[in-house]
């Protein structure tokens, strides 16, 4: 059957990741050192499986609320008051989702209108507007180069009277940059000003090295510049947040919305002709991640940081990470960062093009997700690459 004519104008649309080319050439090889995605290299804690593990045997496996299991959703207030000032009695929204993927889908599906408008940073994370474009919506990219931070003053000349919200993703994909807490409260003013939502996608909040966590909880430990910390936040900034990256458990798809009950309360209702409900008996594993520490995998990830940002440096302009799994380098001069990507599958190494994130292709992401010896025997062959030209 020819389905040419039976596709949608919404799927037809989207163009296939820009991730996949690389992929597909590196099937090819045989153990090539990948540096290319941002899946943790590092197991699931033995206490939050075990307590998978002991839901599944309970019997956790049919569906939950759309909103989801009583104590997660108890520890997660609990978490954000104590990180956020976000007290239980204020009765923010919250919303247990399937990852914040699915969060995010769920919020864009819940605000955006055909011909509505979000603004996103460029460079961005891939499926950002992706779900614009799904909703028939505009993504509006803010030019963050060459610092790659999201700023109020990018901004502000690209709010219109379309515009439904602003999607701030810190630390960032594909960048890894940490924003400080004077931009963060200023997008928020700015929005709110605006009338306009400002979503916060925090995926890596709990992966934040300790010199870009310069911003204070509650109980004054240090934590990553959120625009969400202050008690007031959640009427009018939605919070996205997860457990895929910080715990090594992406296929476990889990993440949480929180924020204004109203568009809370919506994103619940699609999610329940959508998603229906986030995985049982994982959500009840969950519950035991915030009782591990995660601080020596993120001080290994932030020696990782520091190995690949000290050897590129030497050889191209390289914006120091704050957090996430990721590094940004500039390709060669007069080099795109796919031509750039494709020599390397030659040397048998795996990076993405800067041009699958964003408007310019003058950039590659390197993943530090990758055990110490393999990581550092590619960043040596990408910095011996640049000599070559």
């Amino acid at each position: 059957m020819d389905f040419d004519h039976l596709i949608s104008d919404r799927s037809a649309s989207l163009d296939a990741s820009g991730i996949r080319r690389i992929f597909e050439l590196g099937a090819k090889l045989d153990d090539p050192i990948n540096l290319s995605i941002g899946q943790p290299d590092f197991p699931v804690d033995a206490s939050i499986k075990a307590a998978a593990a002991s839901a599944i045997d309970a019997d956790h496996n049919g569906y939950t609320l759309t909103q989801g299991i009583a104590p997660l959703r108890d520890r997660i207030a609990a978490h954000l008051e104590r990180d956020l000032g976000w007290e239980r009695g204020d009765d923010p929204g919250l919303l247990i989702t399937s990852g914040t993927s699915g969060a995010i889908m769920l919020a864009m599906l819940a605000l955006l209108n055909p011909g509505d408008e979000i603004v996103i940073p460029d460079p961005h994370f891939l499926c950002y507007p992706a779900v614009a474009t799904m909703c028939g919506a505009t993504a509006v990219p803010c030019d963050t180069y060459p610092d790659f931070r999201l700023t109020p003053e990018r901004v502000e000349p690209l709010l219109t009277r379309r515009t439904k919200a602003v999607l701030l993703n810190s630390p960032s994909n594909p960048a890894g940059v940490v924003l400080d807490r004077a931009s963060c409260d200023g997008l928020r003013e700015l929005c709110a000003s605006r009338g306009v939502v400002l979503i916060s996608d925090e995926i890596y909040d709990e992966f934040t090295f300790d010199d870009f966590a310069t911003d204070t909880r509650v109980d004054g430990s240090p934590a990553c510049p959120s625009p969400c910390r202050r008690p007031d936040a959640f009427g009018s900034t939605l919070l996205i947040r997860g457990f895929g990256k910080t715990y090594g458990m992406t296929g476990w798809r889990l993440g949480y919305a929180a924020g204004p009950k109203a568009l809370i309360d919506q994103m619940a209702k699609l999610q329940q002709y959508t998603f229906v409900c986030a995985p049982a008996p994982l959500q009840h594993g969950v519950v035991a991640a915030f009782d591990v520490d995660m601080g020596p995998t993120v001080s290994r990830f932030k020696a990782r940081r520091d190995l690949v940002v000290e050897r590129l440096s030497r050889v191209t302009e390289v914006t120091i990470p704050g957090g996430a799994f990721y590094v940004f380098p500039r390709a060669p001069e007069g080099v795109t960062g796919r031509d750039f990507c494709e020599r390397a599958i030659d040397e048998n190494v795996l990076v993405i093009p800067g041009g699958a994130f964003s408007s310019r292709d003058t950039h590659f992401r390197i993943s530090l997700a990758a055990p110490d010896e393999r990581l550092e025997r590619g960043v040596d062959i990408l910095a011996s690459m640049f000599a070559t030209g």
